[in-house]
């Protein structure tokens, strides 16, 4: 149980900073962002955030604030996951959780 929630913590935490790293190039490149070599990196990397977010996103939230609702999405998640392996090391005595 604790590889299973460790492996998903790993995979958010990677989601979550990849979306921040999109969102700073967003910010910083500009008019330019479309041939950032980055930025073309960051957009394929959270590409299933971003799908997961299409799919979740009511039809009236545009589709360049996507990568947003993926980010609130994959930190709420992360947050749940978190809680999740505090519970688990709590009730197995924090054996195992070292």
């Amino acid at each position: 149980m604790l590889l299973f929630l460790n492996a998903a913590q790993l995979l958010l935490y990677i989601g979550i900073l990849a979306l921040l790293g999109q969102g700073l190039l967003f910010i910083l490149a500009g008019a330019k962002r479309d041939t950032n070599l980055f930025y073309q990196l960051f957009t394929v990397v959270n590409k299933p955030w971003t799908y997961i977010a299409a799919l979740i996103a009511p039809k009236q939230i545009a589709t360049r604030h996507h990568p947003f609702v993926a980010f609130c999405v994959v930190a709420v998640l992360y947050l749940a996951v978190t809680v999740a392996k505090i519970e688990h090391c709590v009730s197995v005595g924090m054996t195992s959780c070292k």
